[in-house]
């Protein structure tokens, strides 16, 4: 089985646990806010620049995937028991609250614990869909980028950033219990390419519904075209260390992820969250 930050179990689903999956995210479509109307998008100056606005730790993984002699795909525990996991939607989601709504000022003292906790707790509550205008930015002390901060206080991001229910409850996770056709997703391609000059970076859901091979969340933060794929570069919440890549391939409509230590590698379907009221 590949990641899952929003699922707990390792082993297939049967039929009736699909169902139950399914039912409850009907039920977050009921609770999904959908009379909130349509987020301005804001035009965003800077550019995302990954060894500054990632965090230096990851979103780590409590199984082993590999595989094995026969070529299966296969899982164990890892050992030791990672404290920090079930949080790839957290983690994503406060990159892009980090970017469009705080200021890094490392001209200003190193500040105290309580401040730090403060502060991030008002990054973690920010509008994810909408950046503060510059003044009204929030001024990280003492640090000049994510990366760093990151680095010094990660004890306290982890604890102030949010719970494994936020990638539980996400409440554009109703999206993927519907089929994705090829122009679905044809049009998801094109939308990415337009929000990534309007609003970068881009939260974006991962899946292969309802076989839950994978179902995470990656930041992507650039593109580049060529006649036959779109090369999508992206920040994954595990892999703190280097980019990777979401291929777009033109002629079959349809996006690829490679193998890493917790995905086969393959086609999956893919959706742009945080940027309207119903994703």
């Amino acid at each position: 089985m590949g990641s899952r930050c929003a699922w707990v179990s390792p082993q297939r689903r049967s039929a009736g646990r699909v169902l139950r999956s399914t039912a409850l995210l009907g039920l977050l479509v009921v609770f999904s806010g959908c009379a909130t109307p349509e987020q301005t998008r804001v035009v965003t100056s800077r550019k995302f620049d990954f060894q500054k606005d990632t965090f230096a730790y990851s979103n780590d993984l409590i199984w082993e995937y590999y595989f094995d002699e026969k070529g299966d795909w296969v899982h164990r525990r890892r050992q030791p028991r990672p404290d920090y996991t079930h949080h790839c939607f957290v983690v994503a989601r406060t990159a892009r609250q980090f970017f469009l709504n705080a200021r890094f000022e490392p001209s200003q003292p190193i500040a105290d614990e309580h401040t730090y906790r403060r502060l991030i707790r008002e990054v973690a509550t920010s509008n994810p869909r909408k950046a503060l205008p510059e003044e009204q930015k929030i001024i990280i002390p003492g640090y000049a980028d994510l990366r760093s901060f990151s680095q010094a206080q990660e004890k306290l991001l982890k604890a102030e950033c949010g719970g494994i229910w936020q990638s539980y409850f996400q409440r554009g996770h109703w999206r993927m219990i519907f089929p994705f056709s090829r122009h679905h997703q044809e049009q998801m391609a094109q939308q990415l390419l337009e929000h990534l000059e309007s609003d970068p970076p881009l939260v974006v859901h991962i899946v292969r519904f309802p076989s839950l091979w994978i179902n995470h969340s990656i930041v992507v933060f650039g593109a580049e075209q060529t006649k036959d794929e779109i090369l999508f570069s992206v920040y994954d919440p595990y892999n703190p260390r280097e980019p990777t890549i979401l291929t777009y391939d033109r002629a079959t409509r349809t996006f690829f992820f490679p193998e890493n230590d917790y995905w086969f590698g393959g086609r999956l379907d893919a959706y742009e969250t945080y940027y309207k009221w119903d994703y």
